[in-house]
């Protein structure tokens, strides 16, 4: 085998390697953090998630698209088409999520949605000296899916005495977009001060967020609509204007000549 195609080999192997090196130190950095808290069920929880299994199958389907192209084509035209083709094929295939993550996408997008209500109900819960365990499942009922049955489970285990700030902390750590109203009652429940005015500010600070993510999406947006515009308008005024005049002068000149 020449030194090219062994070149062509060895591309596609190390761009799979490469992406299998993150998830492998993401999986590394799980056992230690399970190790560390000595718990027995995180234990289970140290392989791979879906997002992570989906990652290596991009990668290996990437690797083998590129050497296939590069073993079957040969040479250096073989080398350059298979890299553009791993390439291609990992790019596209990072964008065509699987049904898991397009399932978990709307969950965290629904999640975000619910957060600034959930948080201002919350705050009239506490402030009416109402139990955590019964405002909370009370919020909960009054909510829907998928934030609803979060706090009623966990309204549930504050009745059976379970610790309010493991409770947040672990609610905060499986869903990223209540990471803030985890923080929020975590940081209430062990420092002992009222929760209903942190609350309303972690409600109208979201609000805000989500007003001026809005706005950037409209404004992205009117910048797309444009781009169909200027790709028409350009050519055609070249074609229609520029061109004419390039070539009558340019017949001018011959005949003068």
């Amino acid at each position: 085998m020449r030194g090219i195609e062994w070149v062509a080999l060895a591309l596609p192997v190390g761009g799979a390697a490469l992406g299998w090196t993150p998830v492998r130190g993401r999986v590394r950095r799980r056992r230690v953090l399970a190790r560390a808290r000595g718990g027995k069920g995180t234990a289970r929880r140290t392989g791979l998630t879906a997002t992570d299994v989906g990652r290596r199958r991009r990668a290996v389907t990437a690797a083998v698209a590129g050497l296939a192209a590069a073993v079957l084509l040969g040479g250096g035209t073989g080398l350059a088409v298979g890299v553009l083709l791993a390439v291609g094929v990992h790019r596209w295939s990072a964008r065509a999520r699987s049904p898991v993550d397009r399932r978990e996408a709307r969950d965290e997008e629904l999640l975000t949605r619910q957060l600034p209500l959930s948080a201002e109900l919350l705050a009239a819960c506490f402030g009416s000296a109402a139990l955590p365990s019964e405002a909370v499942s009370a919020v909960g009922r009054s909510v829907g899916a998928p934030l609803g049955p979060r706090l009623v489970a966990i309204g549930a285990e504050l009745a059976l005495g379970a610790p309010p700030e493991l409770c947040w902390s672990r609610l905060g750590e499986q869903h990223p977009p209540l990471a803030p109203l985890a923080r929020c009652l975590e940081r209430s429940s062990l420092g002992g001060v009222p929760a209903a005015g942190p609350l309303i500010g972690l409600a109208q600070g979201q609000r805000t967020a989500a007003a001026r993510a809005a706005h950037a999406r409209v404004r992205r947006a009117a910048v797309l609509a444009t781009a169909p515009l200027g790709l028409c308008f350009l050519p055609a005024f070249v074609l229609i204007g520029v061109v004419p005049v390039v070539v009558g002068l340019t017949s001018r000149f011959a005949q003068a000549m």
